[in-house]
């Protein structure tokens, strides 16, 4: 018998739950662009802003003004997600003022974040990405406990300091009662190629920390991300990694979803 009721989603055949444990290190634009590279290679795929205090993927996909569609099936409402580059998109981003923080304790969050999987309508999903708020809180517990996911992503950068808050990110997937497998690592922010000389690599923030960590949690490195001025300025325009120049950046996602696919068989 579960420990937790499950919600139902028979449609959606494998959930990847993207976490870190700290902010600022690229998560929400991994999940993004991790959502992106398995739909252009054909998959169903969507992709749930879970960051109910700030959500950030209306924003990095240029839908901040799009309001989903929403039916009554009976007495429950039905929410249709937004697509966009082949992904269904769901976000509370939608459905608040994008000026205005949130102000709601945990539990209510958390319910807010249920309704939002229990009440759209997803049809066939191949692979769900849900993009975790930071830390280890109500909203990553709920999740966790209230659906079948598959597997974790950790993303870090490669500073010790990141490193730490991964770790903790990791023990929760690690829990007794929880034992969701971890997929691999993601190191975001791996070295800087200056446009001028696209060949030469600095490791600002230092070399091997997901290397080190993937070690640890006795997974895999799925990949390496360099850090792009264009990825950023690309998500500041609501385009994806996809649309900007450099190949390095498209080629690391093309290669972090090849080792997935081949776990997660669709």
């Amino acid at each position: 018998m579960a420990l937790f009721d499950k919600l139902n989603m028979p449609g959606v055949k494998n959930i990847i739950v993207v976490a870190s444990g700290k902010g600022g290190v690229g998560k929400s634009t991994v999940s993004a662009n991790l959502a992106i590279a398995m739909a252009r290679q054909g998959y169903k795929v969507g992709l749930v802003d879970a960051d109910i205090y700030g959500p950030s993927i209306p924003k990095m996909f240029g839908i901040e003004e799009a309001k989903p569609e929403v039916t009554m099936n009976g007495d429950q409402e039905m929410i249709f997600p937004i697509e966009k580059y082949g992904v269904k998109i769901m976000s509370v981003g939608f459905f608040v003022d994008k000026s205005k923080g949130l102000i709601w304790r945990g539990p209510l969050a958390a319910k807010a974040l249920t309704q939002l999987f229990e009440n759209t309508y997803w049809d066939e999903i191949d692979y769900m990405v849900i993009d975790f708020p930071p830390g280890t809180g109500d909203i990553q517990l709920t999740t966790v406990q209230k659906l079948e996911v598959t597997g974790s992503i950790i993303v870090t950068t490669p500073q010790e300091i990141a490193l730490n808050d991964a770790r903790k990110a990791a023990s929760m997937f690690l829990n007794e009662d929880l034992k969701i497998p971890i997929l691999g690592v993601v190191e975001n922010m791996s070295w800087f190629s200056p446009r001028e000389h696209p060949d030469e690599k600095y490791y600002l923030f230092g070399q091997g920390g997901g290397q080190r960590l993937a070690d640890e949690l006795q997974t895999k490195l799925l990949g390496q991300i360099p850090l792009v001025i264009g990825v950023g300025e690309a998500a500041e325009k609501g385009m994806s990694a996809f649309n900007q120049a450099d190949k390095s950046v498209i080629a690391a996602f093309e290669a972090i979803v090849e080792p997935i696919i081949v776990t997660l068989i669709p």
